[in-house]
């Protein structure tokens, strides 16, 4: 074989290794509500965290509570996540908050909202997501 076929075959076998690993990676999946906040809240609204998690705000109608839970996409070594849920408009500070190094997610953290605009938010690894003035009513 010459040395032009020879580097023509590596090159082949090289693109097809190279597309298999393309084809084989698939992207994280999405974080899917668990039932966090127990029973009788039901998820109202979400939010992406960039592309490393969900924020999902959920609500129980027979108590009007709120409920946020932050997710990760998926479990691993603890990192930094943190919940946030106030009445809007928030005054400097969250009223309900919950943060520290968790594997999978943080919260459920709650609040009395019937009636009322409600701010929530998400944050992993300094990653944001979620909402202001939503959930009105």
């Amino acid at each position: 074989m010459t040395l032009i076929k020879k580097a023509i075959a590596v090159a082949a076998v090289a693109a097809a290794s190279l597309t298999g690993l393309v084809a084989g990676a698939s992207p994280a999946a999405a974080a899917t509500y668990g039932g966090e906040c127990g029973s009788g809240y039901s998820v109202v609204n979400s939010a992406p965290i960039g592309s490393v998690g969900t924020v999902f705000l959920t609500y129980n109608s027979s108590n009007g509570y709120n409920c946020v839970v932050a997710k990760r996409n998926s479990v691993g070594s603890a990192v930094l996540i943190e919940a946030g849920l106030a009445v809007s408009p928030v005054g400097g500070h969250w009223t309900e908050f919950d943060g520290g190094y968790f594997t999978s997610y943080a919260g459920p953290i709650r609040l009395h909202a019937a009636g009322r605009c409600v701010d929530w938010m998400g944050r992993i690894n300094g990653v944001e997501g979620g909402k202001r003035g939503t959930n009105c009513g």
